[in-house]
């Protein structure tokens, strides 16, 4: 059990120390995992960025993800009986979306180049690993020198399919309880994050850097 992300990311930055000295980025999935992102960036001395892609939901069952869309990818995985249609419909919405939290987030500052860095992919925590292993697969595609994936929490059945794929080359989590239901389960406090809250972070994290 943790407290709540700040808990969790001190947890998880402790873990990560043997990354300090290299040439790191922390990419947080937003919004979730940004104020884990936040003291990892800080504690790593390190910059901060979001990943800036979203899952595409199977149409009967939307946490289920069969694929993943950023503003220049789109990846998709189990698309076993679904409409064509339904993924160009979803892709629009989805990028729709993802324009006007590019505006919010990258108002004064550019992405990180992600060129031969290590890049940590971090999230409050995962159920089936779908959307993170998708997530790498679109950092691959920037020919990053590592992909670690760092979360609090996940069942074993995530980590595994995790640590199996051929995006992910090392994959830390705290905690792997069989009992999974919901990551939320695991947190004493589990409030939603914000967009200001999570623009805030960045801006934060930002500025301490370039101090």
């Amino acid at each position: 059990m943790f407290r709540d992300r700040i808990d969790a990311g001190i947890q998880l930055a402790d873990e990560l120390l043997p990354y300090k000295d290299q040439n790191v980025v922390v990419l947080a999935i937003p919004r979730g995992g940004l104020p884990l992102g936040a003291i990892v960036a800080k504690t790593l001395q390190t910059p901060l960025d979001v990943a800036l892609s979203k899952k595409i939901g199977h149409p009967y069952n939307r946490e289920y993800a069969i694929g993943a869309v950023s503003m220049e990818q789109i990846v998709l995985n189990d698309v076993a009986g679904v409409h064509q249609r339904y993924i160009d419909e979803e892709t629009t919405r989805i990028r729709e979306k993802l324009k006007k939290r590019q505006e919010q987030y990258y108002k004064t500052r550019k992405p990180q180049e992600l060129k031969d860095k290590v890049v940590i992919i971090i999230d409050d925590g995962i159920a089936t690993g779908n959307t993170i292993r998708v997530t790498a697969e679109m950092v691959r595609a920037h020919h990053p020198k590592k992909v670690v994936v760092a979360i609090p929490v996940a069942p074993p059945s995530a980590i595994k399919s995790l640590e199996a794929s051929s995006f992910v080359d090392d994959v830390i989590c705290l905690y792997t309880p069989r009992d999974f239901m919901a990551v939320g389960q695991f947190y004493e406090f589990f409030n939603q994050v914000s967009d200001e809250e999570a623009i805030k972070l960045l801006q934060e994290s930002y500025e301490l850097k370039h101090d």
